[in-house]
């Protein structure tokens, strides 16, 4: 039976890459995201190019019936999941009093309560298998609080906590479950949370990686069965320098980058 990985928000970015490398890999995949033209454009050049089986959802997982609808195709079709990528995920921009409420919340639903459903319904089948992978993206922004953007880290940070405490529960079980921590990358992100004149994407020692090498970097360390990858050694010292400054200067800090302007 061919080996399946299931990727969310798979067509574009970093989860367009992954697509990508794990299809080369000969898994037939799953692809999930709302763009139904868009799926069927990268099913037929991945199916093209790398001779697997691509089945596209088109579903918004801001929709709170979509993770279950995806678990119950892989039931009926009778596949097995061996890996489970949790990419899809947005951000916003400003004042939390000041924004769309139904979209935060909408914006909870996607980056983490989706997530972490999927996450559930398909983990067991590894757990039974004793075999299977999850990889869930976080952001270097899951390291500290970020005003202005303040819903968006506080889901990252939930993230990057809950794929740790996972990992360390199923890791003796034949499964493990991967954070991968991207810095800003050259994805459609910026432009979706409106932050593309924001200080932080327009200082020039800020390290911009491409999403082709956040994904070869995030799909290493999900094959090698890693807790946590940081993209970028400068994103990782960047990461780490949090531990010892002080909240109130890494607040301001990410206060003073995600001003646009």
């Amino acid at each position: 039976m061919a080996r399946t990985a299931i990727i969310t928000g798979g067509t574009v970015g970093i989860g367009y890459e992954l697509s990508k490398l794990i299809a080369a890999d000969g898994y037939d995949l799953i692809l999930i995201a709302r763009n139904e033209k868009t799926l069927k454009a990268v099913k037929k050049e991945i199916e093209s190019a790398y001779k697997v089986k691509v089945d596209i959802l088109s579903l918004d997982l801001a929709d709170s019936k979509t993770p279950k609808k995806i678990f119950d195709f892989v039931k009926k079709s009778k596949t097995i999941v061996e890996v489970l990528v949790n990419n899809a995920g947005f951000g916003t921009n400003g004042r939390f009093d000041r924004m769309d409420l139904k979209k935060e919340i909408a914006m909870i639903q996607v980056n983490v309560t989706a997530l972490v459903e999927l996450t559930h319904l398909f983990l067991q089948g590894m757990v039974e298998r004793k075999n299977g992978k999850i990889l869930n993206v976080a952001s270097t922004s899951a390291f500290q609080p970020g005003p202005n953007m303040s819903n968006y880290y506080a889901t990252k940070a939930y993230v990057l906590s809950f794929s740790e405490a996972i990992y360390e529960e199923v890791k003796k079980d034949g499964v493990t479950v991967t954070a991968l921590c991207p810095g800003p990358t050259k994805t459609e992100f910026f432009e979706r949370a409106e932050i593309t004149q924001s200080k932080l994407l327009n200082n020039p020692m800020t390290p911009i990686l491409s999403a082709k090498t956040v994904a070869e970097i995030g799909y290493d360390a999900l094959k090698k069965g890693k807790a946590v990858v940081v993209s970028g050694l400068l994103n990782r010292i960047l990461a780490q320098s949090v531990r010892i400054t002080p909240r109130w200067i890494v607040r301001k800090i990410a206060k003073t980058l995600n001003q646009n302007g």
